[in-house]
């Protein structure tokens, strides 16, 4: 019997995951012909630092991070930590960007200590925007935003929100790259019900397979 092939990139689906954004962000892996596995919190909870280690990317989508990250055991919170050390890419969509960091749940803290805020507007009471962001040699696109992270204090700056806070960052944990946005740039059309954007959603959409191939590759980003 041949042996099972472990798909390059496990995306988590789990606890406390937007089942939408898992469902948009499985859309643009399609298209772009990557294979990948989902993983829910009991699945993620059962695998071994060694099962994480096959794997080339790891994708935390948006949701509930404070859900998502108590839907894990601190043993696997652990482990997802040192896989990453090990040379495992991180990808972290909103939600999976302050998980990255040292949050008030069972967090990764890929950071070392960094704590991340959300993005100003929501001391506005504003909780869903259409946001331009501004990234190095790359046009501005706007790209929809619900409740999203800003991450002041860590990494190297990809794209930064209108009161210039880093919106996408990079850096690296270990020998592991991670990639962390606070926009959704996988967000479909449907999303935009009821906003008004200037760009559209190929160019959005677009530029969530630019931030894929990064993370998979573990290729730098232009930043400052």
């Amino acid at each position: 019997m041949e042996p099972q092939t472990v798909a390059p990139i496990l995306l988590f689906n789990g606890n406390g995951t937007s089942q939408n954004d898992v469902a948009a962000i499985e859309e643009i892996l399609k298209a772009k012909g990557l294979l990948y596995d989902a993983a829910n919190s009991i699945q993620l909870n059962r695998m071994s630092e060694s099962q994480l280690m096959s794997r080339r990317l790891i994708i935390i989508p948006g949701g509930n991070y404070i859900t998502m990250g108590d839907s894990l055991t601190p043993e696997t919170a652990g482990r997802l930590r040192n896989a990453v050390r090990g040379g495992v890419n991180y990808l972290g969509i909103c939600a999976g960007g302050l998980l990255a960091g040292k949050a008030d749940c069972n967090s990764l803290n890929l950071t070392s200590g960094v704590k991340f805020n959300f993005y100003s507007i929501v001391n506005q009471g504003i909780h869903k925007a259409a946001v331009p962001i501004t990234c190095v040699n790359t046009p501005v696109i706007e790209h929809y935003w619900e409740d999203g992270p800003e991450f002041t204090g860590w990494g190297h700056v990809a794209g930064t929100y209108p009161d210039g806070t880093p919106a996408i960052v990079e850096g690296t944990f270990g020998e592991g790259s991670v990639i962390l946005c606070g926009v959704h740039p996988e967000a479909p059309e449907s999303w935009r019900r009821g906003m008004t954007f200037t760009t559209t959603v190929h160019d959005a959409n677009d530029y969530t397979g630019t931030l894929i191939d990064a993370a998979l590759h573990g290729t730098l980003l232009p930043h400052d």
